[in-house]
């Protein structure tokens, strides 16, 4: 997936695909009505994009669907790039349903329909590391630059501050916050704030981004309604309230956050050091590899810089060597006869991984048939079916990652490995090393996307 392209992109022609957008809507009919539920929305990562394969993703989109899949409807998007944009669409009447990543506020609340929460946040002051001074309390924000944008919660927020502290002031700004902390970080303005679960998302991209402060607690993002849909507002309560609604909101965690590490500035920043340095020399190798056994060029990429940090020279102590460190018998058996070859590494590491990929069951759904493959790539396939047979013992769904990460573990646990076939496993590592490249794959995927925008017509 391509999450910060969405997110600090235009939209492009995808947006003016979308039914509605920069149309004047006429009066909505209910979606009983209808059988179709309009909902606006802004494109982000943490709300709507399109991912590599150009279907539409994102929490409120995986949310909004399942809600509108409980009721036997479609839903049409209208896509914008900002905040504002969504709320004007709400209130001129084109829409049923904003979700946008939208705090509940009482200037929105007098305005709108107030829709069921969904995610926890906090909102934070958001600064470059190197910044002096690093506000570390509200007092302190008065010696800084701070933009926030335009008609959002930060601005309430902030307004609140300055009648309640003297010195602090701040300008509205027409950009959205991805693109204010991109500012923030590249040294173009002091401060900003954003929701804590952009700020997760987007500090792997730039890790000179230093929270300084956090600013609420106990907020949450939701949904808002027209005015004129009260029925519709009940109807999106009660679904929140079923063990339904409880699952899709556990599911949109693990899928868009779950996986992330707590920050390590250290280790992104030199991730974003080695894309820039050591990258370009292998994305030929990478490209060629994924047309050739189907599995993406940046799952590959994200798989090798975990494995080797791209060092086609890397040997561990236990033998395995190369970019994509292969075992000698692994190379062997994939016709490899210099692991140290970058180019044949990489075409024999796709295909192991394409070979675990294919050899689980067919119904083991995307993306855990993913996450499952290369857990087998790290600590095999037998582990893993060992660990399948001890989901099902546990009652656990050994076709969920979920699920599989708490019990892959238990591989290393002398109450229940003795009682698998294989034995004793770290299975620990293989739950690491799937976070790990998830991680890397995000940041990763920004730049073989940048790559293929600058790349030369054919």
């Amino acid at each position: 997936m391509r999450p910060l392209a969405a997110l600090l992109l235009p939209l492009g022609l995808a947006g003016l695909l979308l039914a509605g957008c920069g149309q004047e809507a006429p009066r909505l009919a209910a979606p009983e009505e209808s059988g179709t539920l309009r909902v606006a929305t802004r494109n982000a990562a943490t709300t709507w994009y399109l991912d590599r394969d150009e279907a539409p993703a994102g929490p409120e989109h995986d949310l909004v669907v399942r809600f509108a899949e409980s009721r036997g409807w479609q839903v049409e998007w209208t896509v914008h790039d900002a905040v504002a944009d969504v709320l004007a669409s709400l209130e001129a009447g084109e829409v049923h349903l904003a979700a946008a990543g939208l705090t509940h506020l009482p200037s929105r609340d007098s305005r709108f329909l107030p829709g069921p929460s969904h995610t926890p946040i906090v909102e934070q002051l958001v600064c470059h590391r190197e910044s002096r001074p690093l506000p570390r309390s509200v007092e302190q924000m008065a010696e800084v630059e701070i933009r926030v944008t335009a008609a959002s919660s930060y601005a309430d927020k902030l307004a609140s501050l300055v009648n309640e502290h003297s010195g602090i002031t701040f300008e509205e700004d027409p950009r959205t916050t991805e693109m204010l902390l991109a500012a923030v970080a590249e040294q173009q303005l002091g401060c900003t704030l954003a929701d804590s679960n952009i700020v997760r998302v987007v500090r792997r991209h730039y890790p000179a981004l230093e929270v300084a402060l956090n600013l609420t607690s106990g907020d949450r993002l939701g949904w808002y309604l027209a005015a004129d849909q009260p029925a519709l507002a009940e109807q999106a309560h009660d679904w929140r309230g079923t063990a339904e609604a409880a699952t899709a909101i556990e599911e949109v965690e693990s899928r868009y956050y779950g996986y992330i590490d707590e920050f390590d500035f250290v280790d992104l920043r030199a991730l974003n050091r080695r894309i820039d340095e050591r990258l370009p020399d292998f994305l030929a190798d990478f490209a060629m590899a994924e047309r050739a056994t189907g599995i993406p060029a940046d799952l590959l990429a994200a798989l090798a810089y975990q494995e080797s940090h791209w060092d086609p020279q890397a040997v561990s102590p236990t033998g395995v060597r190369g970019i994509m460190m292969l075992t000698r018998n692994t190379a062997e058996s994939l016709g490899v006869t210099n692991r140290l070859d970058p180019t044949q590494a990489i075409d024999a590491g796709a295909r192991y991984l394409a070979d675990r990929h294919q050899r689980l069951p067919e119904e083991i759904p995307e993306p855990d048939r993913t996450y499952l493959a290369l857990a087998s790539y790290n600590i095999g396939r037998g582990h893993v079916l060992d660990a399948r047979e001890l989901a099902r013992e546990l009652g656990k769904n050994p076709d969920s990652w979920d699920d599989m990460q708490e019990v892959l573990p238990l591989k290393a646990d002398k109450r229940y490995y003795p009682g698998t076939r294989y034995g004793y496993a770290r299975g620990y590592e293989p739950v690491h090393f799937v976070q790990r490249i998830r991680n890397y794959r995000d940041v990763i995927g920004v730049a073989l996307a940048a790559n293929e925008t600058s790349a030369p017509a054919p």
